[in-house]
C-alpha cells in the first residue's frame, strides 16, 4: 500500500476546544462551541472520505470525538471505515479553553471497563482496534494480570488490542509490551507510536514489532504536533520549496517511506489542511539531512506546549 490507504485521520485536535497542536487556531471556528466543533469534525471526515482515507483514530480523552464520529457514521451510512480508539485518559476539561487540567491518566481495570463501555456506546460495531493510551514502561498495567486478561478477552469480540506510546523511552515500552502474554497468546497485536523527523528514536523497536511480532504499526505525531509544518527546519523548507508543497507534506512523506509504518495518522483540523497533507503522496525519495533531536529534549519541549 502506497497511497491514501496507508493514511488515517486522527481526531485529537477536533474533538475538544483546546489541544497542543501548533497551527491549529486559525483553522478553527472562533467560538469553538460543541456544535461548531462537531461540524468541523464532520467537515474533516467528509474530506478524508472523499480522499479515499478509510481509517479514523480517536480516544475517550479527545473530548466528544467519539460522539462526533459515531454520529457521522450513522448519518453517512459508511460501512467501509476502520475505527481505532483508546482508553486510559479521561477528558476533564469541561469544554473550557482555560481548564487547569484537560485529561487525567489511569491504567486500571476499572478505567478500562468503564471507558470500553462508553466507547462501544458511541462507536458500536465500528470499533476494530482498542488501544491503551500512552503506555509507558512504568505503567501499572504490566503488573495487573486481571487487566491483561480483560484486554486479551477483546479478541473474542472481534476487537484487536493495541497500545500507544509517548515519552523518550518509547522503544523500551514497545519491546516490553510485546512480551506480554495471556494463556500463551500475545496480548497486543498493534502499536501506535510517535515517529517524526525530529524524534525517530522508536524506529528500531517499531521495525522489530512489525517484522518479528507481526504487529500493525501506526505512526502518530508525524508533524511533531504541528512544529514541522509551522516551524520547519531549513532542510525541510528547501525540499518543500523544490516540490512546491508545504513542509507538512515533506514530513509526512518521510513517515510514509518507513516500510514498517502500516498507517500514518493525519491531524488536520480543516479540509484545507488535509489537502496540504495529501501532497505527501506525490513526493518521491528525497533524502533529508539528519534532523533528529535527543529524545529527552524533544519530549520536554512537547510537554511544554500550551493548550490553545
Amino acid at each position: 500500500m502506497n497511497g491514501a490507504e496507508r493514511l488515517a485521520i486522527g481526531l485529537a485536535a477536533v474533538g475538544r476546544p483546546a489541544y497542543i497542536n501548533l497551527g491549529r487556531t486559525a483553522e478553527l471556528p472562533a467560538e469553538r462551541t460543541v456544535d461548531d466543533m462537531r461540524q468541523t469534525t464532520w467537515d474533516v471526515l467528509d474530506a478524508a472520505y472523499a480522499a479515499q482515507i478509510r481509517w479514523v483514530d480517536t480516544a475517550r480523552s479527545y473530548g466528544r470525538a467519539e460522539e462526533f464520529l459515531g454520529e457521522w457514521l450513522a448519518e453517512r451510512g459508511h460501512t467501509d471505515i476502520t475505527v481505532s480508539s483508546k482508553w486510559g485518559y479521561a477528558y476533564v476539561g469541561e469544554w473550557r479553553m482555560d481548564a487547569p487540567v484537560h485529561e487525567i491518566k489511569e491504567h486500571s481495570l476499572e478505567r478500562f471497563e468503564v471507558q470500553y463501555g462508553e466507547t462501544r456506546r458511541f462507536l458500536g460495531k465500528h470499533l476494530a482496534l482498542h488501544q491503551v493510551h500512552s503506555l509507558t514502561t512504568d505503567s501499572p498495567l504490566f503488573g495487573d494480570r486481571a487487566l491483561q486478561a480483560a484486554l486479551a478477552g477483546l479478541a473474542a469480540e472481534g476487537v484487536r488490542v493495541g497500545f500507544s506510546t509517548s515519552g523518550p523511552r518509547q522503544g523500551d515500552t514497545v519491546l516490553k509490551a510485546f512480551e506480554l502474554e495471556v494463556d500463551g497468546q500475545q496480548v497486543f497485536t498493534a502499536v501506535q507510536s510517535t515517529w517524526n523527523l525530529l524524534e525517530p528514536s522508536a524506529a528500531g523497536a517499531l521495525r522489530q514489532a512489525h517484522d518479528d511480532a507481526g504487529a500493525l504499526v501506526l505512526v502518530k505525531e508525524a508533524l511533531a504536533n504541528g512544529k514541522l509544518a509551522v516551524q520547519p527546519p531549513e532542510e525541510i523548507k528547501r525540499v518543500a520549496d523544490l516540490h512546491e508543497v508545504g513542509a507538512d507534506a515533506v514530513a509526512l512523506a518521510a513517515a510514509l517511506r518507513q516500510a514498517w509504518a502500516d498507517r500514518v495518522l493525519l491531524g488536520a483540523v480543516s479540509p484545507a489542511q488535509l489537502r496540504s497533507n495529501l501532497a505527501a503522496l506525490s513526493l518521491g525519495e528525497d533524502e533529508l539531512n539528519e534532523l533528529a533531536t535527543p529524545p529527552e529534549r524533544y519530549w520536554a519541549q512537547r510537554s511544554a506546549l500550551p493548550w490553545t
